[in-house]
């Protein structure tokens, strides 16, 4: 008889106990008292996992951040490239309003570099959205660069909340989107 598999198995469980226990943290602590050993110490997943598999502390709010985002904010599929950006847009300004904003935004202010291949912060999510900019001129329609994306939209969502201490609402991330989309192709 063969044993039964459980899904996610070891490895899935220690990223769900690290994961809770950042969260759990954050909820409870200041940012800068954040650090492996505390981590560690939350999660009872040993240092040396963490290190083993992260390999910063930027490294696993990067992964934090990234699954979070994946599962409760997928990027849009709206069939139209003005739809997937307005839903996009108006997803992240309720996102860095939520009760994780300042976890998204504090990670997109530290930022960091995957070591081996110097890949930017958060480099699923600009997979991801980069996908949903490839469906649209995959039906015809002339999207803009993942960088007009970022600067146009994504930045200014962020800025509100940084420097103004205020998120903005789903019109004015609608206004965003109209500004990048009539930027000349």
């Amino acid at each position: 008889m063969e044993p039964v598999r459980r899904p996610g198995g070891r490895s899935a469980r220690v990223r769900t106990a690290v994961h809770e226990a950042v969260l759990d943290l954050l909820g409870k602590e200041d940012w800068d008292r954040l650090s492996i050993a505390r981590v560690a110490e939350r999660s009872g997943v040993h240092q040396a996992t963490l290190y083993r598999r992260w390999g910063t502390l930027g490294a696993l709010m990067d992964d934090v951040v990234t699954e979070r985002l994946s599962k409760g904010s997928p990027v849009p599929d709206t069939g139209t490239l003005r739809g997937d950006l307005e839903a996009y847009a108006v997803q992240v300004a309720a996102d860095v309003a939520g009760p994780l904003g300042p976890l998204y935004v504090r990670a997109a202010q530290v930022g960091t570099r995957v070591p081996d291949d110097n890949q930017p912060y958060l480099t699923d999510r600009a997979v991801q959205l980069q996908g949903m900019l490839e469906r649209a001129a995959a039906r015809g329609e002339s999207p803009p660069t993942l960088l007009e994306l970022m600067e146009v939209v994504i930045a200014p969502l962020y800025y509100h909340v940084i420097f103004f201490n205020r998120p903005v609402g789903a019109d004015h991330a609608r206004t965003l989107v109209d500004r990048l989309l009539s930027l000349p192709r």
